[in-house]
C-alpha cells in the first residue's frame, strides 16, 4: 500500500476522516506515522497529492491540509482479455493488472473454466482487489473490467472488431513465433488474450486465429497463468 487512495467524491482539504481498518492498521503499523506527519493520498478518479495526520483514534484517522496537485500514472494501452482463473488467483491477478496500469480487464469463459467459477463470490468483490491495486500502484483511476460469460460470441462479435483497430495476440506455449519476435516486427500489441491454467483448447485458438488474432509464445518454459500474465505486460514498461 505505497498510497492512500480516498473513496470521497471531492475529499475536503479542511478535514477528511479515514475509516477503513486496512488503512488505520498500514498507517500505524507498517508506516509508522504519527500525528504531525505527512501521509500520500490520492482521490479516486482524481490526482495525487499529500495531507497531514491531525488526529489518530483506535477508530479513525482525521487527515488535513490536504494538497492533490499531481495527475495520476498514464494507463498502459492494453487490454488483457483473460479466461477466468480460480477464484485465488484472480484475485492476485486483478490487483496486479491494476497496479501495472492495465487498462481494460475481460474476464472471458473457456473450456477449462470451471462453472462454478462464475458462482463464486470473489466476483462480487472485484472492486475490493482493484482498490487494493491502486494503493500498490501509486495510482486512482480503475481499469475498466468486462464479464463475458458467453465465448464464441465474445469473439465473434466484439473481439474481432477490436481487431480490426488493434493488434490482438494470443499466448499459446506452442505457437511458432515467440511474443519478442512478434513485437520486434509489429510493435507491442493493444490486446492479450491468455488462457487459465491449462492454457486454451485448439477449438478456441483457432476461433481467436479467425477473428484476428496472432498466436505467441512465451519461450521455451510453460508459465503458470499468473507468471504469463506479469511476464508480458512487464514489456509495456
Amino acid at each position: 500500500m505505497n498510497l492512500i487512495l480516498l473513496d470521497q467524491a471531492e475529499p475536503s482539504s479542511a478535514q477528511t476522516v479515514l475509516c477503513d481498518p486496512a488503512q488505520i492498521q498500514h498507517i500505524r503499523q507498517v508506516l509508522q506515522l504519527g500525528v504531525g506527519d505527512h501521509l500520500k493520498v490520492g482521490q479516486k478518479h482524481g490526482n495525487i497529492g499529500t495531507a497531514v495526520i491531525s488526529e489518530m483514534r483506535s477508530d479513525q484517522i482525521i487527515l488535513t491540509d490536504m494538497v492533490l496537485t499531481t495527475a495520476p500514472p498514464a494507463k498502459l494501452n492494453l487490454t488483457v482479455i483473460l479466461a477466468l482463473p480460480r477464484p485465488k488467483v484472480l484475485r492476485r491477478l486483478i490487483m496486479d493488472m491494476t497496479a501495472i496500469g492495465v487498462r481494460d480487464i475481460v474476464l472471458v469463459n473457456s473450456y477449462r473454466t470451471d462453472k462454478s467459477y462464475w458462482q463464486s463470490p470473489m466476483l462480487t468483490r472485484l472492486d475490493e482487489f482493484v482498490h487494493e491495486g491502486l494503493q500498490q500502484g501509486m495510482d486512482t483511476v480503475p481499469p475498466n473490467i468486462y464479464l463475458k460469460k458467453r465465448f464464441k460470441p465474445f469473439v465473434e462479435d466484439e473481439l474481432s472488431l477490436w481487431a480490426q483497430a488493434q493488434q490482438a495476440v494470443v499466448a499459446h506455449p506452442y505457437a511458432a513465433t515467440s511474443f519478442s519476435d512478434w513485437s520486434d516486427r509489429n510493435g507491442l500489441p493493444q490486446i492479450l488474450c491468455i488462457g487459465a491454467e491449462g492454457g486454451w483448447i485448439e477449438y478456441e485458438i483457432e476461433l481467436l486465429h479467425n477473428n484476428g488474432c496472432h498466436s505467441v509464445n512465451l519461450g521455451d518454459r510453460i508459465l503458470r497463468t499468473e507468471a504469463a500474465v506479469n511476464a508480458l505486460c512487464g514489456r509495456y514498461f
